[in-house]
């Protein structure tokens, strides 16, 4: 279970606007940027009643349900606990490994001191998980299973089986399992809709939280279309107030229909204890690994439209005469990609896509993965002073240059590092916004030399001993031909040029 750093969560200001209805008037006619941006939300506003049933609230003891029992009875079969195992590596001697005993004594120091620079051992770990179909499939967050060497499933009833990992989603952190070897028939939980939780709606959370055993909690939706806390790459939760812990990762958040709404993700907590802060990633996010899986797939591809994006900010907002920040600005336009083909310019702003406000470039991400490559989306567009809907078809990101992954000798400077050229599709693999020319790192291997000098995943390489580079090619020459004792790399990260620098014994890492 991931846990928060302490700091204050983003408010949503239009997250209450979600499940409504856009106007797809083709064109405005010209008007104050502001007017335009208000005018739409209250037109989404006088029809989000007429969308949404009424729901009946209690008013006796008698419509007041007592128990959640038959609601737990009905699906507590279908929440699991996932214990794994994994190979760790751990050093003999407390200078073995360390970068700074390393670089004067050499990389075998240590060794004298008990033999092999590191030994192995193995680590457990514990998690929950959702059964989602009756042959055995395990839906799970990703982060319970990452690196795992085994993986046990444990059902309610204390029956066990091995698994096996049939798919890992970095980004959402979500994976799927397979339970292995078995003839038995499992009780799958039904899916929900998830665009249909709302806030206040009652909810379940099931889960094994500190290995103790299958644990409910009850609690209400707190928010939904929850971003900006920081979690993973993917930001885009439910918020629940149901108390989640640490092993109830991957457990289900359920509707009193008995209904999968969420995977129980992480918590924000200054105790490591829930504190009625919990977030769970949304159902129609994990329908969209499954149908990854269900096609056969073992990598999620997610959709591309060719534009980088940023939030619209309350200073941006000013600027483009908006009282209220709200949509996503466009920075660029990818040459002929599908924004581009479409008409999308740079300077636009995005307020809408599919009927649903959208306030930001995390859900804009989730809107369109949800979507799928091969769907439509209908984006509504605030250019200058007008507006217009506009109709795109989603497509996967291409790989215009071949990436040539190359996993660099581990005496190289940057040895244990795999690198790659790239293009739209890997930029979007690790989270890059560009995609113009240049290498990236696609992974470190862990203890590598690249790992003790700081090389990190998305790590773009600029330069090798003052020589610039753009090609998976000459990185490899470049790297051939450095000195042991004397070399100087320049990589970017988050837009900052970052020189790692080594001159005999002394090695030094600064910003440029």
């Amino acid at each position: 279970m991931p846990f928060l750093r302490q700091r204050p969560l983003l408010v949503l200001l239009l997250s209450c606007l979600l499940l409504v209805q856009l106007p797809l008037a083709p064109r405005a006619q010209a008007k104050d940027l502001d007017t335009i941006f208000r005018d739409t939300l209250e037109d989404l506003l006088g029809k989000q009643d007429k969308q949404r049933k009424k729901q009946q609230v209690p008013r006796s003891a008698e419509e007041i349900k007592l128990t959640f029992a038959p609601l737990v009875r009905d699906v507590a079969h279908s929440v699991v606990n996932v214990f794994t195992a994994k190979v760790v590596e751990v050093n003999r001697s407390p200078f073995s490994g360390d970068p700074f005993f390393e670089r004067f004594f050499g990389r075998k120091f240590g060794e004298s001191f008990g033999g092999p620079r590191r030994r192995e051992r193995m680590q457990n770990s514990l998690g929950s998980g959702v059964i989602v179909s009756e042959d055995g499939i395990v839906l799970t967050n990703y982060h319970v299973i990452e690196n795992a060497d085994e993986v046990k499933v444990v059902l309610n009833d204390g029956a066990d089986y091995d698994a096996e990992i049939i798919l890992k989603d970095e980004k959402s952190d979500l994976a799927v399992l397979r339970i292995k070897d078995s003839k038995d028939t499992f009780d799958a939980i039904r899916i929900a809709d998830s665009e249909n939780v709302e806030v206040g709606d009652l909810v379940l959370a099931i889960g094994n939280p500190f290995g103790v055993g299958q644990t409910v909690t009850s609690g209400i939706v707190s928010a939904v279309a929850r971003s900006r806390v920081g979690i993973n790459d993917f930001d885009f939760f439910i918020q629940t107030d149901a108390a989640i812990n640490p092993g109830n990762s991957g457990g289900a958040l359920i509707n009193m229909r008995g209904e999968l709404i969420g995977i129980n993700t992480a918590i924000y907590s200054r105790s490591g204890g829930s504190i009625g802060i919990g977030f769970a990633i949304p159902s129609n996010m994990a329908r969209v690994v499954l149908r990854t899986v269900e096609q056969g797939a073992d990598v999620v591809t997610r959709p591309w439209i060719g534009v980088t994006t940023q939030e619209v900010t309350s200073e941006i907002a000013e600027s483009l005469g908006m009282r209220r920040p709200g949509g996503v600005l466009v920075s660029s336009v990818y040459p002929d990609g599908p924004a581009d083909r479409a008409g999308l310019k740079s300077g636009d702003v995005i307020i809408g896509i599919n009927r649903k406000v959208l306030m930001n470039d995390d859900e804009l991400g989730y809107r369109l993965d949800t979507i799928g490559i091969g769907g439509e989306a209908e984006l509504v567009v605030v250019s200058g002073r007008d507006r217009r809907v506009v109709s795109l078809r989603l497509e996967p990101a291409p790989e215009t240059t071949p990436r040539r992954a190359t996993k660099l000798d581990e005496e190289a400077v940057l040895g244990g590092a795999t690198i790659a050229n790239l293009s739209p599709a890997v930029a979007q693999e690790v989270g890059l916004p560009g995609s113009g020319k240049g290498v990236v790192v696609l992974g470190v291997e862990q203890y590598s030399r690249a790992a003790a000098n700081g090389v990190q995943k998305g790590d773009m390489v600029r330069e090798i001993n003052g020589s610039e580079v753009e090609s998976v090619d000459e990185v490899v020459k470049a790297v051939s031909r450095q000195s042991r004792r004397g070399w100087q790399v320049v990589l970017e990260r988050g837009g900052r040029r970052i020189v790692f620098e080594r001159n005999g014994q002394f090695f030094r890492q600064y910003l440029q």
